[in-house]
């Protein structure tokens, strides 16, 4: 225990005894066992939210994984239908990527009722 052998635990429960004497030898004791076990509880509960953590990180790492998997596709799915639009056209044509697109205006989101624009016939 703690690297201490029988002899040195004897030596410190003698100093215990001698200093303490045996009326207050007990209720140190008892204060001392419960200083160890909230210890214990202490070291328990931050194991178990470390590994939460980690399991945490290992949904993130499965989440970036996936994200990846579907980025992956999206781009492969594009390159098939660029190349079908090119075989399609006798004329050569920028891909779309290359184009300047002009920005796009930010829109407000709001719950406000649009009006209806009339049709003039």
């Amino acid at each position: 225990m703690f690297g201490m052998g029988f002899s040195e635990i004897l030596i410190i429960a003698v100093i215990a005894i001698l200093f303490l004497g045996p009326d207050k030898l007990p209720s140190t004791m008892v204060e001392i066992a419960k200083f160890f076990r909230s210890v214990k509880n202490t070291v328990g509960s931050v194991k178990e939210s470390i590994e939460e953590e980690m399991h945490v990180a290992d949904i993130k790492q499965e989440a970036l994984a996936y994200k990846n998997e579907l980025l992956n596709a999206s781009t492969s799915l594009n390159n098939a239908t660029n190349i079908d639009n090119l075989l399609s056209d006798d004329a050569p044509q920028e891909p779309k990527a290359l184009k300047k697109e002009e920005p796009q205006k930010n829109q407000e989101v709001t719950f406000k009722k649009k009006k209806k624009k009339s049709i003039d016939v």
